[in-house]
């Protein structure tokens, strides 16, 4: 199993879920707003005057089958849209209960 974090300019939730849906990875939990900016080129989501965007953040655990195809459709909205920000981070998940 993996977990993928998402972090997203809060334009794309709904994508997201939907990208969850077609992919067949029903569960994840999602952290509402959140607030931060790229390490590269993005642009602060702060929620403030001088930065009005906001983020949000997901986390969801999938089999290692199903991560290639996430990531792809995950890359492929944020290249859609590059200045909104998306990005994605896999890990190993060792057990579950």
């Amino acid at each position: 199993m993996k977990s993928i974090f998402i972090a997203y300019d809060q334009a794309h939730h709904d994508a997201i879920v939907d990208i969850l849906d077609r992919c067949s990875c029903r569960g994840f939990t999602s952290f509402g707003t959140v607030q931060g900016r790229g390490s590269e080129k993005g642009e602060p989501h702060y929620g403030s005057h001088a930065w009005p965007s906001l983020a949000s953040a997901m986390l969801t655990v999938v089999p290692d089958g199903k991560v290639d195809d996430l990531l792809g459709r995950l890359r492929r909205l944020d290249e859609s849209k590059p200045r909104l920000g998306l990005r994605a981070f896999v890990w190993t998940i060792e057990q579950m209960i």
